[in-house]
C-alpha cells in the first residue's frame, strides 16, 4: 500500500479510537491494575469476538466486565452457570397461551448485547452447547422459529481453573469459539496495597459513565476492517498456525510429539482481526509483528492441544507457543 494510503488509515485510526482513552479511565475507576485484562476486553469488543476469562475466584473478573457494560449503552445481562442449569434457561423456551390455544416464545437472558456467562464452566455439556450457535451464527432456534440476535453482541465467560471442585471441561468446539483466552493472575503487591485502600470499606459504590454508543463500536469496527496488513505479515500468521500443525517443517520437530492437535483455521482467522484491533488500540492503521506477538498466545493458548508426552513433560500450551514465536522466521 501507498504511503499517503497508510497516512489516511492512521488519521481514520486517530479520530474514531478517541473514546479508548476515556473508556480506560473509567474503567480505572473501579478496577486497580489489570491492564493486560482491560486491554484484552477491548481487543474483543473491537475485533467482534467472544473472550474467555480463567483465574481464581476473587481476581475482578465479573467485576472487569460489569464495568466494561455499564461504560456501553447496551443492554447487558449477566447469567450465573450451575450444575443444575437447563438450556431454556439460556436461550428461553416455548410457553402455552391458555387464551389464544397457540405457543409463544418466551426469550431467555441471552437476549442482550453483552452477556456475562459466569463461571461457564460450573453448568453441563447440554448448556455449553446451547451456546455454540448464539456464538457462532449470531441467531438462536426455539422450537421451528430462528430469532437474530442484536448487535452488537458479545459473550464473555469466566471459568475457574478445571482443577477446582464442581466444574466441567469445556467442549473443544465451543472453547474454538471464544476468540481469546486470557489468564488472570494475581496483582502486584502494589496493586494490592491500592485495591485495599479503595474497597476496604463496608460501603464502596463508585458511578461509572457511559461513555460508548453501539454506533461507536460498529464505527471502530469499520476501521478496524481497514487497518493495513502486509502480505509478508499474512504469512507470518499463516507460519505461525502452520508450525503448530506441522512444527517439523520449521525445525520444531521437538514438538511434533507434544502436540495432539494444532490450531485450526480459525485460529488464523481470529489472529489476523486480533491483531488489527491491538494495532487499532496502539493508534496504529498497519499491523507489526510484535502485534502478532502480543496477541498470539491470547488467541492460541485454548486451540493447542497438548499430548499425553507433554502433560508427562510439565508443558504447557504457553510454553510451545513460546516456543514456535522464539523459532519461526520474523518478516
Amino acid at each position: 500500500m501507498a504511503e499517503s494510503g497508510i497516512t489516511i488509515i492512521n488519521e481514520r485510526v486517530k479520530r474514531e479510537s478517541g473514546f479508548v482513552e476515556a473508556l480506560t479511565l473509567e474503567l480505572q475507576k473501579i478496577i486497580v491494575g489489570q491492564k493486560y485484562l482491560l486491554e484484552r476486553l477491548l481487543v474483543g469488543l473491537l475485533a467482534n469476538g467472544h473472550i474467555l476469562i480463567e483465574g481464581v475466584p476473587g481476581l475482578a473478573k465479573t467485576t472487569a466486565v460489569k464495568t466494561l457494560s455499564a461504560t456501553i449503552q447496551t443492554k447487558f445481562q449477566r447469567i450465573q452457570f450451575t450444575p443444575d442449569m437447563l438450556p431454556a434457561d439460556l436461550i428461553g423456551t416455548l410457553i402455552y397461551d391458555q387464551k389464544t390455544g397457540n405457543f409463544r416464545i418466551k426469550k431467555g437472558p441471552i437476549f442482550a448485547n453483552i452477556i456475562l456467562a459466569d463461571e461457564i464452566n460450573r453448568a453441563p455439556a447440554k448448556v455449553q452447547s446451547a451456546l455454540l450457535e448464539a456464538m457462532q451464527e449470531r441467531q438462536v432456534t426455539i422450537g421451528e422459529e430462528t430469532l437474530k440476535l442484536d448487535e452488537p453482541f458479545l459473550v464473555l465467560a469466566t471459568q475457574n481453573p478445571i482443577e477446582q471442585e464442581g466444574t466441567y471441561p469445556l467442549p473443544e468446539a465451543q472453547v474454538d469459539r471464544f476468540m481469546l483466552k486470557i489468564k488472570v493472575d494475581y496483582p502486584s503487591k502494589e496493586e494490592e496495597l491500592k485495591i485495599l485502600k479503595r474497597m476496604s470499606y463496608t460501603r464502596t459504590q463508585f458511578d461509572v459513565k457511559q461513555i460508548v454508543t453501539p454506533q461507536d463500536i460498529i464505527r471502530a469496527r469499520s476501521v478496524v476492517d481497514e487497518i493495513y496488513m502486509d502480505e509478508k505479515i499474512e504469512r507470518y500468521i499463516v507460519d505461525i498456525v502452520e508450525a503448530t500443525r506441522n512444527p517439523q517443517d520449521y525445525k520444531l520437530a521437538q514438538l511434533k510429539t507434544l502436540i495432539q492437535y494444532g490450531a485450526s483455521p480459525r485460529a488464523t482467522i481470529n489472529l489476523a482481526i486480533a491483531s488489527k484491533a491491538y494495532a487499532f488500540l496502539q493508534g496504529r492503521g498497519y499491523v507489526t509483528p510484535q502485534d502478532i506477538k502480543s496477541i498470539g498466545f491470547d488467541v492460541l493458548r485454548h486451540r493447542i492441544i497438548g499430548s499425553y508426552e507433554a502433560e508427562a513433560e510439565e508443558k504447557k500450551s504457553e510454553d510451545i507457543i513460546k516456543i514456535i514465536f522464539d523459532t519461526v522466521e520474523v518478516p
